[in-house]
């Protein structure tokens, strides 16, 4: 975990920017507690913008208040990841019926291309890679859509998503089965089949919804 400078902001937003992409990335653990002493060394500032960004991060569900332990990063729940899958379902279904009318021979071979490339480093140990290369495939499907409000409505979406992404990647048996359904999404798409399309996406999200639900509750036993 590095702290970026940047020029245009002030240090109270690039430290919470730094501790919210160290919470979604999966760099500060669910559970893990944040010290503000250790935190403000780690970074090389003081611990007032550390202590502002816990505060934002309480506010925005990524960090919780324990009493006489003080703040620790939010565990993973059932009920955040149903709503954030119920949403993603939605807008993932209208992203590929959208697509259906208006992908171009270019775009079908696009996607090709990026289900090729997260194949390719699907059974690599950079989870980070992978989650980008699978957020890559989304992306060709969400330009298609030449839709620019429902590209920004998922882009919001996109970082809450982010933390569920990497819990279900770890499973590397999980990861074929998303190439499988990444392909069967280009086929879809590429008969311009809607139904079919939405069907393949749905099935998509419910597969990882139960797979991280089990993870959930499987940690919640240990």
């Amino acid at each position: 975990m590095k702290i970026k400078v940047s020029e245009y902001l002030p240090l109270r937003d690039v430290v919470f920017n730094t501790l919210r992409q160290a919470i979604l990335r999966g760099e500060l653990a669910p559970g893990e507690r944040l010290m503000e002493l250790q935190l403000a060394e780690r970074l090389g500032v003081s611990r007032t913008p550390i202590r502002e960004a816990i505060r934002k991060l309480e506010l925005e569900g990524l960090v919780v208040m324990i009493p006489r332990k003080g703040a620790e990063v939010a565990k993973i729940s059932e009920k955040s990841l149903r709503e954030v899958l119920e949403v993603r379902r939605a807008l993932e279904e209208l992203a590929v019926e959208l697509a259906c009318e208006r992908m171009t021979e270019d775009d079908i071979k696009e996607l090709k291309e990026a289900c090729v490339a997260f194949q390719k480093v699907s059974n690599s140990n950079d989870l980070i890679a992978i989650a980008q290369k699978d957020e890559e495939f989304h992306d060709v499907i969400y330009k298609a859509t030449d839709n620019s409000k429902l590209i920004l409505l998922i882009n919001n979406l996109r970082e809450q998503m982010y933390r569920y992404r990497l819990e279900y990647i770890k499973d590397i048996n999980k990861r074929q089965e998303l190439v499988k359904e990444h392909e069967n999404i280009v086929y879809v798409l590429s008969n311009k089949n809607v139904e079919e399309s939405k069907i393949a996406v749905k099935n998509h999200i419910d597969n990882q919804e139960m797979t991280v639900s089990r993870n959930l509750k499987e940690n919640d036993a240990i």
